[in-house]
């Protein structure tokens, strides 16, 4: 309340609860909403993790709406790993011990506020908990279908997506008294079905048909982009779950204006006093050239929440924020990363995509590229280059992962966009997610093959001889993904032990993450394509088992180990 009155403000208008410790970083979400919602004019609080009434009450009640968040990811995947045990550590939390973040802190947040404020102001959900959960979903952690989020939190307003032109078009509603159904990427509660709107199948449905259940999750998913989709409601109890399509994406100058707002890049002094905050460390010098992926990988949500189509900022906006990381005290020289969710996306975009929306049945990267996706990496090369020029910035790493099939398929810049970043870039090892190489299970994720690896993996090696470096590949592999047996994890371990020449450490076991298709197929059982079963490892000894088969830690694979040491 202090840093209240020294603003002058005589209340809040906003105030937005998060999970997460408050770090004031273009990469934290409730501190970008918060300075956009700022710069639009409106007065914004902020309570990062409360858990009494005195951290609930201590900056009284906003005039226009409550925004709450689980932070930057799922509080459930926070807090609990693969096999459902508590985890021990929070990287987004002062000290590092996980013991700030409530299970389904959406919910639990929401319950509190009610609680405190009684009949307060209108509770606005957002962040990637809200976003997933927006429909009823597969809960693997209840193992069960849950329904709308918004309904279990009782809630008055969703937010979807990356959200700040929705939280601001909700503001403007709020404060001049009109009616915000309207807004694009809102959800809200209803009586009835709006007119045009497309009707998913019941929660009560979709609850005890899995068939019901992969039906509407086709409708959820074929409804994302901003193009081409429709109003969307489900009945969850007597009332509708009413969503409205997603917000066109964000314009070049918009992201330039997002991203360039005044971060202080570091966590608020009034938290800090907790102990340090280890993602600070990944995030403070780094900068986002883009949003969205096309890749569509199975298991990643990223398609469903900030979209398939890829939205990029200009170079001179990049270069201008790069300089701003220059006069930041703690600043050494190093940009540790530059990307986005995959870091090569940048600059490449299909063009019929951003006029008639993303293809309905068909993928940009798979089972192989697209012919109309214009692969060209001259445009990552032009931005590296001048980021290099920038006085004060003595190295410039791309750490975010990148699509090595999208490097192979570029004739004209791939292998010099390799040099480049094998010379310049990397921090003695490059990170690849090929994550499996079994035709099977690769077709379950939606990933390519593994040709393009062992020929990005030759092209690597040669270009780090020729750079003169001792630099390396590590690899993203996972273990239990639906389709995937022991027997494909004993193929995977041949190939990484014989092709790739490791022994693979980052493997994680698959955990089923709401609004998916490879969580969709985890709970039917089947290809959500086609129909046909599909075997899914379930039992918690089964998943740890595929991932000690990769990492050599069962008792067969260690004798095995020890008779032949050359492996």
């Amino acid at each position: 309340m202090r840093e209240v009155t020294r603003l002058g403000w005589a209340e809040l208008d906003i105030i937005l609860l998060t999970g997460d410790t408050y770090i004031d970083s273009p990469f934290i979400g409730v501190a970008v909403i918060g300075k956009f919602l700022v710069q639009a004019g409106y007065r914004v609080g902020i309570l990062a993790q409360p858990q009494t009434e005195a951290d609930f009450t201590r900056l009284g009640e906003p005039k226009l709406f409550w925004g709450v968040t689980s932070g930057c990811v799922d509080s459930m995947v926070a807090n609990r790993t693969a096999s459902g045990r508590r985890r021990r550590r929070d990287d987004f939390t002062p000290g590092g011990e996980n013991n700030r973040r409530p299970d389904r802190a959406v919910i639990v947040y929401s319950s509190q506020i009610r609680q405190y404020f009684k009949q307060t102001v209108p509770i606005v959900l957002g962040g990637i908990e809200a976003s997933l959960r927006r429909v009823s979903h597969y809960d693997f952690w209840s193992n069960r279908i849950r329904r709308s989020i918004l309904f279990d939190a009782k809630a008055d307003y969703l937010l979807y997506g990356m959200a700040e032109s929705s939280a601001l078009a909700l503001a403007n509603a709020l404060r001049d008294g009109k009616d915000p159904s309207h807004i694009q990427g809102i959800g809200y509660i209803a009586g009835t079905i709006p007119e045009g709107a497309l009707e998913l199948p019941a929660h009560t449905e979709v609850a005890a048909d899995k068939n019901a259940f992969t039906r509407m999750f086709h409708m959820f998913y074929a409804n994302n982009d901003p193009l081409t989709a429709r109003p969307l409601a489900q009945r969850q109890d007597t009332r509708y779950y009413v969503q409205q399509p997603p917000p066109a994406p964000p314009q070049e100058e918009a992201l330039d204006a997002i991203y360039e707002l005044d971060y202080e890049r570091d966590v608020h002094p009034y938290y800090a006093e907790g102990g340090v905050v280890r993602a600070l460390d990944t995030i403070r010098f780094s900068i986002t050239t883009h949003r969205g992926c096309y890749g569509e990988c199975g298991f990643c949500a990223i398609a469903v929440h900030q979209g398939r189509h890829v939205c990029m900022r200009t170079e001179a906006s990049i270069l201008r924020e790069a300089q701003r990381l220059t006069a930041h005290p703690a600043f050494r020289g190093s940009i540790l990363d530059v990307g986005g969710p995959t870091a090569n996306m940048y600059g490449i975009e299909c063009a019929r995509k951003t006029t008639t929306g993303a293809c309905r049945g068909k993928r940009c990267l798979y089972p192989q590229i697209c012919p109309e996706m214009p692969i060209n990496h001259s445009r990552q090369l032009k931005l590296l280059k001048a980021l290099q020029r920038v006085p004060g910035v003595k190295r410039v790493i791309v750490a975010s992962g990148i699509r090595h099939d999208l490097v192979m398929a570029d004739d004209k810049h791939g292998k010099r966009y390799l040099d480049a970043v094998v010379r310049d870039h990397v921090s003695g090892q490059m990170k690849l997610a090929p994550e499996h190489t079994e035709p099977g299970v690769l077709a379950a994720m939606g990933k390519p093959g593994p040709s393009s690896l062992k020929d990005f993996r030759e092209a690597f090696n040669e270009s780090t001889r020729r750079a003169g470096k001792n630099q390396f590949l590590t690899y993203y592999l996972m273990a239990a993904h639906p389709g995937c047996t022991d027997a494909d994890m004993q193929k995977l371990k041949t190939f990484t032990a014989r092709t790739l020449a490791v022994t693979p450490e980052q493997v994680q076991i698959f955990t089923p993450t709401p609004s998916t298709y490879s969580t969709l197929t985890y709970w039917t059982e089947r290809d959500p394509f086609t129909g046909n079963p599909c075997f899914v490892e379930k039992s918690e000894k089964g998943r740890v088992r595929q991932k000690e088969i990769l990492t050599d830690t069962t008792p067969k694979n260690k004798a095995r180990l020890h008779q032949n040491p050359r492996r």
